[in-house]
């Protein structure tokens, strides 16, 4: 039902998928939208996630879905409920009404039949303007104060300008990718406002190794496939990929929350997890020396699993067949740190969930809403990261369109600041 009766005016800041989609959101409801971005054009991030195809979401049962989203102090039941309001199979089916057809991948991982992101931004943006939200682009905000209605400064062309907005959605990104536009300088001004942000911190990123430099000559750039990596008590199957300055790859990424709570990071690799210990012996047999060489062509090791058993393991692990098989189901790699954030695919940290009541308005800011990477939540690569974007967007866009309409219905000595239902 379109609402411009009521004249809602409610400002998106930032131009990523969580802000286009805010500002489609509200613009769908009957609000009066204007899109600011800092950039000369907007979705840039979202072009960056295409360079790999475009993962919008994961096919996965949603009871699984929700599993993949934590964050420090996430409120009980948050992703369930939000995912609910706009789930995988809705992103699929807005897709589809842009014309743009989606497939689930071998993996699970859904795409767009094309594998690009641009057709499907260009029609997406098209649309917006269609329906009448008005793009304000090259503006950088930098401040605001709340009230009836919210003020919001931005710098544009070097000066300062101000407006006035009934309610105000804020979505400008986590940390990475700052050449996009999420760059994170929207932290300070939050600070300013008393509001607690967790510092920002790369996610789904690689991490730092001290290589040996003969292990980097016989190893870098080759995978380790169908391995397990432990960080604590999480373990992940998957694969990483051996580089110049580290490791690579999504068993890394999906430990990353473990790996930074560790005073001293860790990852403990099971270089042949579908064998037993018992087993990897017997294939040895009754061998008395060269027991890695063996090893190598009686277990099929990989050239990277090879240079890693050469030249990380103790020196009594070449001694029997059960020292070896100790340390291939143990091996030990020591991280000096993740790689910066502006190289990461996502960040971590941001709007702590104690600021925000369930519709994501700022407990201390009426009327001003957060959306999907300045909350401090992560999840994996694997189309988790768009569709909390694209869940958490549509939230704040009705929740600001509610607060509004319950703020309009009542009169005007009666303005009080409602919460508005989850």
């Amino acid at each position: 039902m379109r609402l411009f009766r009521f004249g809602i005016k409610i400002a998106v800041i930032g131009g990523g998928p969580a802000g286009l989609r805010a500002a489609e959101v509200a613009v769908t409801g009957g609000a009066e939208v204007t899109l600011f971005d800092a950039k000369p054009s907007v979705g840039r991030k979202f072009l960056v996630a295409g360079r790999g195809g475009l993962n919008l979401t994961h096919s996965e049962p949603r009871d699984r879905f929700v599993t993949r989203y934590g964050g420090p102090g996430t409120p009980e039941g948050f992703w369930p409920a939000v995912l609910s309001d706009f789930d995988a199979d809705a992103l699929r089916a807005w897709a589809a009404e842009l014309g743009v057809e989606t497939f689930v991948g071998t993996s699970g991982r859904v795409f767009p039949r094309e594998m690009k992101a641009a057709p499907l931004l260009r029609r997406w943006v098209e649309r917006l303007r269609r329906q009448g939200v008005h793009f304000a682009l090259r503006h950088r905000w930098t401040g605001l104060r709340s009230g009836t209605p919210v003020q919001l400064d931005f710098q544009v062309e070097g000066e300062t300008r101000s407006l006035e907005t009934d309610a105000v959605i804020l979505a400008l990104g986590g940390g990475s990718w700052p050449e996009t536009g999420s760059d994170g300088t929207w932290v300070e001004p939050f600070r300013q406002l008393g509001v607690a942000v967790t510092p920002l911190a790369p996610a789904n990123c690689g991490w730092k190794v001290a290589w040996p430099p003969a292990l980097l000559a016989a190893a870098d750039g080759l995978a380790l496939k169908n391995i397990t990596a432990r960080a604590g008590t999480k373990t992940i199957s998957g694969e990483l990929l051996i580089t110049r300055y580290g490791l690579e790859g999504g068993a890394i990424y999906q430990l990353g929350a473990a790996l930074r709570a560790m005073p001293e990071p860790e990852l403990i690799l099971d270089l042949k997890p579908t064998f037993t210990v018992e087993q990897l012996v017997a294939k040895l047999g009754p061998l008395r020396r060269n027991f890695l060489a063996e090893a190598r062509s009686r277990w099929r090791l990989s050239d990277a699993a090879f240079a890693l058993l050469s030249h990380l393991s103790p020196p009594e692990a070449f001694t029997s067949a059960a020292a070896l098989v100790a340390a291939t189901k143990e091996c030990r790699v020591r991280l000096t740190g993740p790689q910066p954030i502006a190289e990461a695919i996502s960040s971590a940290g941001g709007v702590g969930w104690s600021e925000l009541d369930p519709t994501l308005m700022l407990r201390r800011s009426p009327g001003v809403f957060v959306a999907g990477e300045m909350i401090d939540w992560e999840a994996p690569t694997g189309g988790y990261l768009m569709q909390g974007c694209f869940s958490t967007g549509t939230r704040a866009a009705r929740s600001a369109l509610e607060w509004e309409i319950t703020l309009r219905k009542k009169g005007p000595d009666d303005r009080k600041f409602p919460s508005p239902s989850p």
